[in-house]
């Protein structure tokens, strides 16, 4: 903002209003206004969302709350989508859009893994599968962490794109499964799918490990 001032020896100065200033009366910091853009507020409203789901899937005994629980899992699907989408669209691709998309994707994963093993709707030799995804999921963040320091950057892989659709039907199909405990077949689908998504997940993520290791002394 332009202001108008005088200086001691009553000249008037025209200049631009220190941002400091306007921080010290309570007004909020420029630099934050560019990132409320719709793609990094659809990504926050995936992180919002994920105690919500973890609620309606907190009763296993209650089937409203796999129904609530699926449509809001599909919602934020949709979310992920739409926020890359229209981030490449507008041209709004940001460092915090970056930063926080692969932080929710993993947050909502990891919160519908743990649920489906408390209310086991994931048992047995099923929860090798589930562990596997959550190991990686883990150890690919610290790798990536890693490799950004160094400035390396690993593109996503066919493979790993496979991995993530496989993965987010998995899920889907065992939360739908609750809702419709009557139709077998719902189960089997998300199981396989779960499977699945654990073998790729092994193979992407040695690909992963062997590009950091080209890189670690």
């Amino acid at each position: 903002m332009t202001v108008v001032g005088q200086t001691a020896g009553g000249r008037m100065w025209l200049g631009a209003q220190n941002p400091k200033d306007r921080c010290e009366r309570g007004a909020a910091p420029l630099s934050l206004l560019p990132m409320l853009t719709v793609p990094n507020l659809l990504t926050l409203s995936r992180i919002v969302a994920v105690p919500l789901l973890v609620a309606c899937l907190w009763w296993p005994a209650w089937t409203p709350g796999y129904w609530l629980a699926f449509a809001l899992y599909c919602l934020m699907g949709i979310t992920d989508y739409f926020d890359g989408y229209l981030a490449r669209a507008q041209g709004t691709v940001s460092k915090l859009g970056i930063f926080l998309d692969p932080i929710a994707d993993k947050i909502m994963v990891a919160a519908v893994i743990v649920m489906l093993v408390a209310t086991q709707d994931i048992v047995g030799v099923h929860l090798i599968a589930a562990i596997i995804i959550l190991l990686r999921e883990i150890a690919v963040s610290g790798l990536r962490e890693f490799l950004a320091q160094l400035q390396v950057s690993v593109p996503v892989s066919r493979l790993a794109k496979w991995k993530t659709t496989l993965q987010l039907v998995a899920l889907g199909a065992l939360i739908l499964a609750g809702a419709v405990p009557l139709v077998p077949w719902v189960k089997l689908v998300g199981l396989v799918s779960l499977w699945g998504a654990a073998a790729l997940t092994v193979i992407t993520g040695w690909d992963y490990l062997r590009v950091g290791l080209r890189h670690m002394d």
